[in-house]
């Protein structure tokens, strides 16, 4: 009786403290009780892990060189930063990948000449993209209409109606959220911090023979970009603009879906802080030089472990030529391909000399959104990652570039970050 007794006062203890301690327990939410209950958003959670990304992790690590400063530029200290979580593109962006961006503006810039609209039941007018998948563009009376699209008679070869990419052109919106931010701007209308831009999203693909004088690259020029052979390899002659324009968009296309879907629209798809770049690029080695660890560009095999420019000039030592898929050689320990070699990569930083002495050291980053008629100087990115073109210091997970963000180079390439919930991680 005296064991039932104390089973009985066990069990009514664990219910106790268990309905008192689970913290994620449901409570019942009476309406007109006069209690505070919280009110939880219309929109619902339901977004999957997102595709082709993996998270990196919050963390602590030491920004800056791992080793000599062998320039002695002293553009960068070493610095302990703490970095919150985030999710990142393990790969560089592909031909394919940006192929969709560039065909969503062609498509929609044709849906809207050929009247293929629909209007919604709060009478706003949208693209109808189920109409739009159907034109065909090999059709003769369908690039007539489309006529302010293809190019001129005088530009064409053998009187072919091509598309002409200048038109390809896609229109930025958002809100310049750090200027609202700003003290002496609390007050003013929303309309004050909207900015709106055209911007040309097709590939620079002359930059393969603007990069390298007296050298032949024409093949690259003609089929990079437009042959399947390369849809899985990174994209590059893509200026800092239009990889801005491509995280807009992507960050519209996923969240047009989710809110079709009633679901809770998510962060903005963005370009990474260099710091985020250089902690996802070091894996959680903190004081390495590249990211798979100290000191040698080679494995114990004598395979080399990232596409760059071997000794004085072997570029097909390491497999490939130019670029190489962009899944090539092993993942760092966050499971990022190519954070060293392949392509270099923009990142959303202006890139300042002393830009570290001032930083701070939670989630460092300074940005200027510059102007066409700012001078070159405000118009500098950080570039990281070291190339296929590069020697092996470019490739250090700390060097530190930088390019002008209205250039396009044969050797840039990027990838995108989000922010998401921690529920996202499981």
């Amino acid at each position: 009786m005296r064991n039932q007794s104390f089973l009985i006062l066990l069990l009514a203890t664990i219910l106790f403290f268990g309905n008192s301690c689970n913290k994620g327990g449901k409570s019942k939410s009476v309406a007109g009780d006069g209690q505070l209950r919280g009110v939880a958003p219309a929109a619902r959670n339901g977004m999957t892990k997102p595709y082709g990304m993996v998270f990196v992790p919050p963390g602590t690590f030491h920004m800056g060189p791992s080793d000599e400063d062998v320039n002695y530029n002293f553009t960068a200290r070493n610095k302990e930063v703490s970095i919150s979580g985030f999710w990142m593109d393990a790969t560089e962006i592909t031909n394919n990948e940006y192929r969709q961006f560039v065909y969503y503006v062609r498509d929609s810039l044709a849906a809207v000449r050929l009247g293929f609209m629909k209007t919604s039941t709060n009478g706003d007018t949208a693209i109808d993209w189920k109409r739009a998948a159907t034109i065909k563009y090999g059709d003769r009376g369908t690039l007539e209409k489309l006529n302010d699209l293809i190019v001129s008679p005088d530009n064409r070869l053998y009187g072919k109606m091509d598309l002409d990419p200048e038109m390809m052109q896609y229109n930025v919106q958002g809100f310049n959220l750090k200027d609202a931010a700003k003290r002496e701007n609390v007050g003013r209308p929303r309309k004050d911090f909207i900015y709106r831009y055209n911007v040309k999203i097709y590939p620079d693909t002359l930059c393969w023979m603007r990069d390298f004088s007296y050298s032949y690259n024409e093949p690259m020029t003609k089929r990079y970009f437009a042959h399947p052979s390369y849809g899985d390899y990174p994209v590059v002659g893509i200026n800092w603009k239009q990889a801005e324009a491509f995280c807009h968009w992507r960050t519209r296309y996923l969240n047009s879906y989710l809110e079709k879907n009633k679901k809770a629209p998510e962060s903005d798809f963005r370009l990474p802080t260099e710091a985020e770049w250089e902690y996802a690029a070091r894996g959680g080695r903190s004081q390495s030089m590249y990211p798979w660890g100290n000191y040698y560009l080679r494995n114990k095999k004598g395979c080399l472990l990232a596409n760059f420019k071997p000794g004085r000039g072997n570029y097909p030592e390491d497999g490939g030529f130019y670029t190489v898929k962009a899944d090539s050689y092993w993942p760092n320990d966050f499971n990022l391909y190519n954070m060293a070699g392949n392509v270099s990569e923009w990142t959303s930083s202006l890139f300042y000399e002393g830009a570290y002495n001032f930083q701070h050291d939670m989630n460092p980053d300074i940005q200027w959104n510059a102007l066409d008629t700012d001078p070159p100087r405000m118009k500098r990115k950080v570039v990281r990652g070291g190339s296929w073109k590069d020697v092996g210091y470019f490739l250090q997970t700390s060097t530190r570039q930088y390019e002008y963000q209205d250039t396009t180079k044969s050797y840039i390439g990027f990838r995108c970050v989000i922010d998401l919930p921690a529920q996202y991680r499981k």
